[in-house]
C-alpha cells in the first residue's frame, strides 16, 4: 500500500482561504488520509491543514504596507523554503498570491517537488512577459476561466481551466422577492451601488458614484438604492463622503451582504473585479465604472502594458464564448463621468435586459464546472504523471 500524500499548500488572503479549503476538501475525498501543511487561514485549518504561519502575515496590501512587512515576508519564504524542502511534499499548491507564491514554486520545483499555481495572474490582461516566469516556477497553472488557459496555450505553458467556485456556489436561479424581504425593500426600481472594498478605490469611484445617486434620484425620486460597505472601514469612509456633499441622495447603507444586495437589485453599478462576476452569476444587468490612480493609467498607456480593450470579466467572458465583449458597459478613467453613468444606468433599469440576463445564464453553465473537484484531479494527475519518488 502507497504511503498516504501530503501536501503544501499556502493561501496568502481570505479569497485564497475559500479556494484552499474547497480543494482540500475535494483531495480528502480521493485521498482521505492525506496530510496538509502550509498557510492558510481558519477555512484551511478547519479542513485539517497545519499552517506554519498566520495567514494575516501574508495578507499586504499596497506599496508602502509591503515594504514595511519586507522583512517578515523574507523571513516566512526563507523557513517555507526550508521546511517544506525537508518535508519533501508530493506537490506544492501556491493559491494566488503570486508575488509570494512564485517564489516558493520556484525553489521547491528545482528542488524536485512538483508545484501548481491556483489562480492564474492576470497576464492575458497585461505585463504579458510574467508568464515566462510562471512558465518557470510551476509544473501546472489552475485557471478559473477559460480564456486564461487559451492564453496559457499559446505559449505552450501546461495550464487547465478548472471553472469558477462562485458559479459552483451561486444558484442558477435566485429569490428577489426573499432578498428584498430580507433587506426591508419595497416593490419598486432598486439600485445597487457597490463603491469596492478597497480604501483607495472607494476615494476614486465612490464620489463619482454619489453624484450619479443624487442625479438619477433627482429624476426617479421613488428609486431605491442600496450601498453594502464591505466592513467597517469602508462604511466610515463612506459616510464621510455623504457629510461633503452638498444634495444627500437617500440611500440604505447595509454592512457586509453584497450578495443579497445584488439578488435584490434591478441593476448594479460596481467597481471592475470579481464582484461583476458575481453580478453576473446573479443574472443581474449591471454598469462596470472603474478609476485608478491617474498616474498607473499614464503608464499603463504609454508603456502599452494592457492587452486587452474591456476589463470587466463579463465581456471578458463573452468575447471568449460569443464574440460579444460588449455585454454590460464599462465606464473607465475619463469615461467615468456621473452624466455617462446617469444615461448607462436608466438603459439598464428601464430597457429590457432579458437578452443579456440569457447569456449571463449561458455564462454561468459554461463555468459552472466543480472547480474544487477539477483542481482536485488536476493535482492528483500531476502526481501520478511525475516519477515515483526515491526512497
Amino acid at each position: 500500500m502507497s504511503a498516504p500524500l501530503t501536501f503544501a499548500m499556502v493561501a496568502g488572503e481570505i479569497s485564497g482561504d475559500i479556494l484552499g479549503a474547497g480543494l482540500i476538501r475535494a483531495l480528502k475525498l480521493k485521498h482521505p488520509n492525506a496530510t496538509f501543511v502550509g498557510i492558510g487561514g481558519e477555512l484551511m485549518q478547519a479542513e485539517g491543514l497545519t499552517s506554519l504561519y498566520p495567514l494575516e502575515d501574508l495578507a499586504v496590501m499596497g506599496l508602502v504596507e509591503v515594504l514595511g512587512r519586507l522583512p517578515r515576508l523574507m523571513q516566512i519564504k526563507k523557513g517555507l523554503i526550508a521546511q517544506l524542502t525537508e518535508l519533501n511534499p508530493d506537490c506544492y499548491v501556491g493559491i494566488d498570491a503570486p508575488d509570494f507564491n512564485l517564489r516558493i514554486e520556484l525553489a521547491l520545483k528545482q528542488a524536485g517537488i512538483p508545484t501548481v499555481h491556483y489562480v492564474s495572474p492576470s497576464v492575458w490582461a497585461w505585463r504579458p512577459k510574467r508568464i515566462f516566469k510562471i512558465d518557470k516556477a510551476t509544473d501546472q497553472v489552475l485557471a478559473l476561466l477559460p480564456f486564461e488557459k487559451a492564453f496559457y496555450d499559446k505559449y505552450h505553458v501546461n495550464c487547465c481551466f478548472v471553472g469558477h467556485t462562485l458559479a459552483d456556489e451561486i444558484p442558477l436561479e435566485n429569490d428577489q422577492a426573499a432578498a428584498r424581504a430580507e433587506l426591508g425593500l419595497g416593490s419598486g426600481k432598486v439600485l445597487a451601488l457597490l463603491p469596492g472594498s478597497r480604501g483607495g478605490e472607494m476615494s476614486r469611484i465612490g464620489p463619482v458614484l454619489l453624484q450619479t445617486a443624487v442625479a438619477l434620484q433627482a429624476k426617479q425620486p421613488q428609486l431605491e438604492i442600496v450601498v453594502p460597505l464591505a466592513n467597517q472601514h469602508r462604511r466610515e469612509q463612506f459616510e464621510l463622503m455623504l457629510a461633503e456633499l452638498e444634495s444627500v441622495p437617500k440611500l440604505t447603507l447595509v454592512s457586509g451582504q453584497s450578495r443579497t444586495v445584488m439578488v435584490a437589485a434591478d441593476a448594479i453599478v460596481l467597481a471592475s473585479g470579481t464582484a461583476t462576476l458575481e453580478a453576473m452569476l446573479c443574472k443581474r444587468p449591471m454598469v462596470v465604472a472603474y478609476k485608478v490612480a491617474p498616474s498607473s493609467y499614464y503608464i499603463a498607456s504609454k508603456l502599452k502594458l494592457m492587452l486587452i480593450d474591456r476589463f470587466s470579466l463579463p465581456n471578458l467572458l463573452g468575447q471568449h464564448y460569443f464574440d460579444d465583449k460588449d455585454l454590460v458597459p464599462e465606464l473607465i478613467q475619463h469615461d467615468c463621468t456621473s452624466a455617462n453613468l446617469v444615461e448607462a444606468v436608466e438603459q439598464q433599469l428601464y430597457q429590457d435586459q432579458s437578452a443579456t440576463v440569457a447569456k449571463f445564464t449561458e455564462l454561468h453553465q459554461k463555468i459552472r464546472c466543480d472547480a474544487s473537484a477539477r483542481a482536485a484531479d488536476a493535482v492528483i494527475a500531476l502526481i501520478e504523471s511525475k516519477e515515483s519518488k526515491p526512497c
